[in-house]
């Protein structure tokens, strides 16, 4: 796939001077001017924060922002240079779009997409999009679910049997991908209690629903996903418990560029 799914605004080249206080990164600009940005990321950013590494900004002329610079991506020497996106609230958007795109063949067939739906069994959490179908498959009639049967060879998904028309609603989550070990792509990068109630949540869900974990390869040089043991082993043992309930993983590889972001299909998982 060789189109863009996102297009960047003007973005604005610099060199990353340091980051602080989690929320701000000094970054000198080709002028030689050195403005505060906002890095939108949270998390350790584990071999994403480099300083002395060429990064792109976005600017906004809201006069409401106390920083008008968004620190959008880093680039990277780990395999060859590549450019990584660092805003995590950039993957839903674009995930989003994608969506309502149908780029995504592994979901099959939803009318609707809906975002930030309430689910869980307090009621107190929400999913990042939940896919709808105008129709039901009767999943109690055995006869039904034998003539639907069909066989997937789509390399991110363990489960390897899927119906042609189920049309059970689809619970998806996102999580941004940027911590790497050579070519392997590895999430978390830390221990992410948040990321474990995400799994138990969607497990829950099983089998009356299709629950899908869709991990955002914010780069393009990684062709393989597994989650980051070392930095949380219960994320790791939560996630393979949940694949052998039915949970699918969808390990998406994206290209991203100071000019935008294209869809690369689907890493290999390996568990």
């Amino acid at each position: 796939m060789s189109d863009f799914i996102y297009h960047y605004p003007t973005l604005y080249p610099g060199i990353l001077l340091k980051r602080y206080k989690r929320f701000f990164a000094d970054v000198e600009l080709a002028s030689g001017e050195i403005v505060t940005a906002h890095c939108p990321n949270t998390g350790p950013m584990k071999g994403v924060y480099i300083p002395g590494n060429p990064v792109q900004l976005s600017k906004t002329d809201n006069p409401k922002r106390k920083l008008a610079y968004t620190w959008e991506m880093i680039q990277l020497h780990d395999n060859e240079p590549v450019w990584v996106g660092v805003n995590t609230g950039l993957p839903n958007k674009i995930i989003k779009i994608a969506l309502q795109k149908y780029i995504f063949p592994e979901l099959g067939k939803y009318d609707e997409v809906k975002s930030e739906v309430v689910y869980g069994q307090d009621r107190k959490s929400r999913i990042d999009f939940c896919l709808l179908s105008a129709e039901k498959i009767n999943l109690s009639n055995p006869l039904a679910l034998i003539d639907n049967i069909i066989d997937t060879n789509y390399v991110g998904i363990k489960n390897k049997s899927l119906l042609k028309d189920d049309n059970r609603q689809i619970y998806l989550e996102v999580k941004n991908t940027t911590w790497t070990d050579k070519r392997l792509a590895l999430f978390p990068d830390t221990e992410t209690t948040r990321g474990q109630k995400h799994l138990r949540e969607l497990m829950a869900l099983l089998p009356q629903s299709r629950g899908v974990m869709l991990y955002f390869i914010n780069r393009s040089d990684c062709t393989h996903f597994a989650p980051g043991d070392n930095a949380d082993p219960l994320y790791g043992e939560l996630l393979r418990q949940a694949v052998s309930m039915g949970l699918e993983v969808l390990p998406c590889r994206f290209e991203t560029t100071p000019e935008g972001v294209k869809y690369l299909g689907l890493a290999e998982l390996q568990l």
